[in-house]
């Protein structure tokens, strides 16, 4: 495990986090780009599990796949599949491209935040029951 490279992963996805939250904060928030901070936040912290563990992560923002490879590691991120943090993957390319194009309400932000959020806490902890100080 690469100390650096596991910190450079988190500060990725914290600072997705903040970029969704500042945003929320706004007047008019600009929900499609928040929920797409959201699942690459979820998407780097399951990347950010691997890299501590020394696997090698495939180049997929499918969150069902990464929860999966992050399952054969650590029994316990099969919470991840019951909480269904796969609806975040949509966020990765739907979008992200102008062939769709529908703003997530307000509520449904919300709930991507609130995922993301879940997904964040629960790296963050197993990681710190691993013995990683963040």
């Amino acid at each position: 495990m690469n100390e650096s490279t596991v910190r450079g992963w988190i500060q990725k996805a914290e600072n997705d986090l903040k970029i969704g939250r500042d945003e929320m904060a706004t007047s008019e928030p600009t929900t499609d780009m928040i929920c797409f901070h959201m699942q690459q936040c979820a998407e780097k912290y399951l990347k950010t599990f691997l890299i501590f563990h020394g696997q090698e992560y495939p180049r997929t923002h499918r969150l069902a796949v990464l929860i999966d490879l992050c399952a054969r590691l650590d029994a316990e991120f099969a919470a991840l599949q019951v909480w269904d943090i796969d609806r975040l993957t949509r966020y990765a390319t739907v979008l992200r491209y102008a062939e769709e194009l529908y703003p997530p309400s307000d509520e449904e932000t919300r709930q991507a935040m609130d995922l993301a959020e879940k997904v964040r806490s629960f790296v963050r902890g197993r990681l710190q029951e691993k013995g990683f100080k963040i």
